[in-house]
């Protein structure tokens, strides 16, 4: 089970900011062109770092803890997983947030039209 340490810890991520997409309307999911054009052109880049600073004996990535699947025979595919899930559970968190926010200032902003409305009566 070691061997699934690093896929578990991502799925986890991903269940856990899962809720803000549909309870607090991040938005990020239903944006998934968006999504994917944000995110793929960096997960490709670091990725191209990674393999490069593997093939040059800078790093290396434990095999406990990783499930022996490896891109072009030296990057591990957790990494490549984490290049992905990682800005996404960042982007439904900002989402969330600002999502938060705006609904907290429509609210505000109802609240002094009512009170307004009312003062003039």
């Amino acid at each position: 089970m070691e061997h699934l340490q690093y896929l578990i810890l991502l799925g986890a991520c991903l269940i856990v900011t899962l809720p803000l997409e549909l309870a607090l309307r991040a938005r990020v999911y239903r944006q998934w062109r968006r999504l994917l054009l944000t995110i793929v052109p960096v997960a490709l880049l670091f990725s191209v770092f990674d393999y490069a600073s593997i093939s040059w004996g800078w790093w290396h990535y434990s095999q406990r803890f990783t499930t022996g699947i490896d891109l072009f025979g030296r990057l591990p595919i957790e990494e490549v997983a984490f290049f992905l899930v990682i800005p996404t559970c960042g982007l439904l968190t900002y989402g969330a947030v600002r999502g938060s926010t705006e609904a907290v200032k429509a609210w505000g902003d109802w609240l002094r039209e009512r009170r307004s409305s009312l003062e003039e009566r």
